[in-house]
């Protein structure tokens, strides 16, 4: 029976992270952030809508800003990709992950997404090789790195812009290498095991405290679709509190932390089934 209410919270959260009233990227940045000015391009292929960057400021500080979008109608999610980036995209993010570096910018990264396009162009276009790229730039970067996790954050398509300092979930988003219905797929064989899945993948944001993947968790109560403002200022709350603990390191010090964040993965099992 306790695996059974454990499956029935995981699947739970699942359903409140694919919300489609749930504040998305765009929503958060208009509410904690000031005088937001978008980047585009990835100076090789195109302008990439998932993915949306730029400069911005925090409690006065300037500071980068990338996060990738959904959309609402069907011509928002049309012109987002549903959320889901194409090399380009990522291509975007190295570029504003040099410039923030260049003028010594700390890097916000909000996270929601299905998981990287897979489509033939975007394979064509070296979706594997941008995300590696994405993934090499972070864990050298001098500057602090904070990331948050929205609603999805879904494989390689998440981690691409997540190799971060701090990593900050809101209670019901999800951060998982595969879809509960992908992971079923391959498993069962059946989509329909989508619920038993979620449990397995250990996707929630207490469980992924509890081994070390995320540092802080946001309460949003019933979700953050119920009461936006509020889980948006006690998200800012935490991302203040969070950019003041790394600020004042040494930069070689500050890197070194983010390796050594990064180098516990997997070192240990700290009871996933529990």
């Amino acid at each position: 029976m306790k695996n059974k209410a454990a499956q029935s919270i995981a699947w739970k959260t699942v359903q409140i992270a694919r919300h489609p009233d749930r504040p998305q990227f765009l929503d958060y940045v208009g509410e904690i952030f000031t005088e937001f000015d978008a980047l585009h391009g990835d100076r090789l292929y195109g302008d990439d809508g998932a993915m949306i960057g730029g400069l911005a400021r925090f409690d006065g500080q300037p500071v980068m800003v990338i996060g990738q979008h959904r959309g609402r109608s069907t011509r928002e999610k049309l012109q987002h990709n549903f959320g889901m980036c194409n090399p380009e995209g990522y291509r975007k993010s190295q570029r504003l992950f040099a410039m923030a570096e260049r003028f010594k910018l700390p890097i916000f990264t909000f996270v929601d997404t299905m998981g990287a396009y897979p489509g033939v162009g975007a394979e064509e276009r070296g979706q594997a090789e941008a995300i590696a790229v994405n993934l090499a730039q972070m864990s050298s970067l001098k500057v602090p790195v904070i990331t948050t996790v929205l609603g999805e954050g879904g494989s390689g398509g998440a981690i691409g812009i997540a190799v971060a300092d701090h990593v900050v979930m809101l209670s019901h988003s999800i951060y998982s290498v595969i879809s509960p219905e992908g992971c079923a797929s391959i498993l069962w064989k059946t989509a329909e095991k989508a619920e038993q899945a979620s449990e397995a993948l250990a996707l929630t944001a207490d469980k992924l405290k509890k081994i070390g993947i995320v540092d802080y968790v946001v309460d949003e109560g019933e979700g953050a679709h119920l009461h936006p403002e509020q889980v948006m200022q006690q998200l800012k709350q935490v991302l203040k509190q969070s950019l003041e603990q790394l600020q004042p390191m040494d930069e070689k010090q500050r890197c070194e932390a983010r390796y050594q964040r990064l180098m516990k993965f997997g070192s240990n099992n700290l009871g996933l089934a529990s």
